[in-house]
C-alpha cells in the first residue's frame, strides 16, 4: 500500500531527526522507510518510498513542504521561458539516489516481496508545475491547456521524456512492477483527458516495452475505462467511490483490477475495517467465478496518516482469511 508507513512509530521517530526531503534523498533511510511497514504487518509488496515530485526537481524545478502543510514549489511555470529553464539533460543522473535505494532494498528483500516503483503522471505533475500545488482551486493547468495548446505540449513532452527514463531506471535498478499515479486525471473533462493525460500516459508505459507490469491509477476514471485500457496499463487501480466488481466487469480479461477499500476507514475501527474489506473480498470472488481473475486487494489511495495500527492489522488478516 502506497505510504504504508506514514502512520508507524518508528517512521515518525526517523521523521523526528529527518525532513521528509532528507528520508526520499537518502537512499539508505528511503530503503529503511520502505522496510517498515514490511517488516510491521508482512505485506505482499514494498513501495519505495519517495516523492513524484522528484521528477520535477531533477528538472530544475525544487519544492518544499509549507509550514501550513502542503506542498509549495520553488517556482512556477508559466511562460515559454520558463518551460526553456527546465532541463532534462542529465535529469536521470540527478535521481540516482533513487536506483541506490531500490538496489538496496532487493537486496534486502531477496525476493520475498515484490518491489514496486512509481512516478506521477505527466498531466499530474505538470498541474504542480504551473500551479505550484496540488490542490486549491487554482486551474492555470487548464487554462493553459485549452489556451496554449503548442506551449502545452512542449511542457509534457518534457516531463514525459523524463517520467519514462526515471520508471526505465527503476526497472533496471530492480522495480518488479511499476505504478503510475494520474492523480489529478478528475480535473479533465471526458473530451480532453486523451489530449490532456491519457496520450502521454500510453506514451510513457509504451516507452518501458512491457518489461514489467504497469499499475495505472487515475482519480475519477470509470466513466473513461476504455481510454485506460487504451494505456497499455496491466492493472487499473480503482478508488473507493466505485464498484470494484462493475469496473472488473467492464474491462477485458487481460487488464487485472486493484483496490478498492475506502482510505478512511483505517482511521475507525478494526471491526468495521474487517467488514468492509470482507464485503470487498466477496464481491470479487463472486465475479472470479464468471472466470475473470485478476485483483489485488488494496486501498482506493495511499494510506492516511491518522491511520491507526489496529486497523491496518485487522485489514491485513482480513484478506489473508478471506483471500481464497
Amino acid at each position: 500500500m502506497r505510504q504504508a508507513g506514514r502512520s508507524l512509530p518508528e517512521y515518525r521517530a526517523l521523521k523526528e531527526k529527518h525532513s521528509f526531503l532528507e528520508l526520499a534523498r537518502t537512499p539508505e533511510l528511503a530503503a529503511e522507510v520502505t522496510l517498515q511497514p514490511i517488516r510491521r504487518f508482512g505485506f505482499d509488496a514494498a513501495v519505495l518510498f519517495s516523492d513524484i515530485l522528484v521528477v520535477p526537481e531533477a528538472m530544475g524545478q525544487p519544492y518544499s513542504f509549507r509550514d501550513s502543510g502542503g506542498i509549495e514549489m520553488e517556482f512556477t511555470i508559466g511562460s515559454a521561458a520558463d518551460i526553456g529553464r527546465l532541463r532534462t539533460e542529465g535529469a536521470i543522473e540527478r535521481l540516482d539516489y533513487v536506483a541506490k535505494a531500490l538496489r538496496l532494498l532487493k537486496t534486502e528483500l531477496a525476493g520475498t516481496t515484490a518491489l514496486l516503483g512509481f512516478a506521477g503522471s505527466p498531466w499530474t505533475l505538470a498541474r504542480y508545475m504551473v500551479e505550484g500545488t496540488g490542490s486549491g482551486g487554482r486551474h492555470s493547468i487548464k487554462e493553459l491547456f485549452y489556451t496554449q495548446p503548442v506551449l502545452f505540449g512542449e511542457l509534457l513532452e518534457k516531463i514525459t521524456g523524463v517520467v519514462s527514463e526515471f520508471l526505465a531506471m527503476q526497472i533496471e535498478a530492480g522495480a518488479e512492477a511499476l505504478q503510475i499515479f494520474d492523480s489529478n486525471g478528475d480535473m479533465l473533462a471526458d473530451g480532453a483527458f486523451e489530449a490532456a493525460s491519457g496520450r502521454w500516459i500510453r506514451e510513457v508505459i509504451s516507452s518501458l516495452g512491457g518489461k514489467v507490469p504497469v499499475i495505472l491509477f487515475s482519480k475519477g476514471g470509470y466513466g473513461r475505462l476504455d481510454q485506460l485500457v487504451s494505456s497499455g496499463a496491466n492493472v487499473l487501480s480503482v478508488d473507493w467511490t466505485q464498484s470494484l466488481s462493475a469496473v472488473r466487469r467492464a474491462l477485458p480479461s487481460n487488464v487485472g483490477v486493484q483496490g478498492n477499500l475506502d482510505p478512511f476507514l483505517l482511521t475507525t475501527t478494526p471491526e468495521i475495517v474487517a467488514a468492509e474489506a470482507a464485503r470487498i473480498l466477496r464481491e470479487m470472488r463472486g465475479v472470479k467465478k464468471e472466470g475473470l481473475e485478476g485483483h489485488v486487494f488494496n486501498l482506493g489511495h495511499g494510506v492516511p496518516k491518522e491511520a491507526k495500527l489496529e486497523c491496518l492489522a485487522a485489514l491485513v488478516q482480513t484478506v489473508r482469511n478471506n483471500a481464497a
